[in-house]
């Protein structure tokens, strides 16, 4: 709760600065922190509605809820970054003067700027080495007192040297947060089209099934794939061919029990066979 607050009392300030200044390279750092803003929303409101499922309306739950989210606000973040940099070019081509502030506006615009790096770097990356839990969050903030620094630098020689590093800042800001939402969106692409898991995590899969009971003979398929910030399971194990169907069935489902209470799973199916000679389940009859 204290993050929040902070950060939206030193995004009202940065604003203030924007308009002060007029500069590009502080707007586009400015942005930024909006983004920021915007985007803890998203996850907050997207984890909100993944907890209130139902499972009449969504019976595979919401969990893909949250990528998509992510990639339609970086869609905006591309759009917005983009729009920027077009604006950053024009100014680059054009002879508007857009520095001509006073002494007194030049020193408020400064201090605000540096004083709203000083308490990131104080309230936040201080943090880091206190709690655990916030040192992702601390380093993010890293980034982003780099990045008022570079958009301060940006203003101060555009007015004392060249007009044009205001845009070429704002053109280095605006790339930098395009660039880190591409990857962002391209990290929740992988996680909604079904992406495999890696080797090592199906290796514990495989070996978890093996040892869940001494009647199991083989492990025939062993699948997991992503499902938003989840994965499903898919196993089929091999039976003895005369085992009763009561017992059968307790080994399957004691097994899809303990695989989902893996905390990365969402869903696990286990199939039941007596021999490992056939093709694997629902193969796909055309490959694309």
């Amino acid at each position: 709760m204290l993050e929040s607050i902070t950060d939206m009392v030193l995004f009202a300030a940065q604003v203030y600065a924007s308009i002060r200044s007029g500069s590009l390279a502080i707007v586009a750092s400015t942005l930024d922190s909006l983004l920021d803003l915007l985007s803890g929303f998203i996850l907050w409101f997207t984890a909100f509605l993944m907890s209130t499922s139902n499972s009449y309306q969504y019976p595979i739950g919401k969990r893909r809820m949250q990528p998509v989210g992510i990639l339609v606000f970086a869609s905006v973040v591309a759009t917005l970054g983009l729009q920027i940099i077009l604006e950053s070019v024009r100014k680059m081509v054009s002879d508007e003067d857009e520095f001509n502030l006073t002494i007194e506006q030049e020193r408020l615009v400064v201090g605000i700027m540096l004083g709203v790096t000083l308490v990131k770097l104080l309230v936040f990356y201080y943090r880091a080495f206190t709690y655990e839990i916030v040192k992702a969050y601390a380093r993010d903030h890293f980034f982003n007192v780099m990045k008022n620094i570079v958009g301060l630098v940006a203003m101060l020689l555009a007015k004392y040297i060249d007009d044009r590093m205001d845009p070429v800042g704002a053109i280095i800001l605006a790339l930098y947060t395009i660039r880190t939402w591409s990857m962002t969106a391209l990290e929740n692409v992988n996680s909604l089209v079904g992406r495999s898991a890696g080797p090592e995590y199906l290796q514990k899969l495989t070996y978890l099934c093996w040892n869940h009971h001494k009647a199991i003979k083989n492990i025939d398929t062993v699948r997991a794939y992503s499902f938003g910030s989840h994965h499903f399971v898919e196993v089929d194990i091999v039976l003895p061919e005369n085992m009763a169907l009561q017992e059968a069935h307790d080994i399957g489902e004691s097994l899809q029990e303990k695989l989902e209470l893996l905390p990365d799973i969402e869903r696990a199916f286990v199939h039941l066979d007596y021999e490992f000679s056939h093709k694997p389940e629902h193969e796909q009859a055309h490959a694309l």
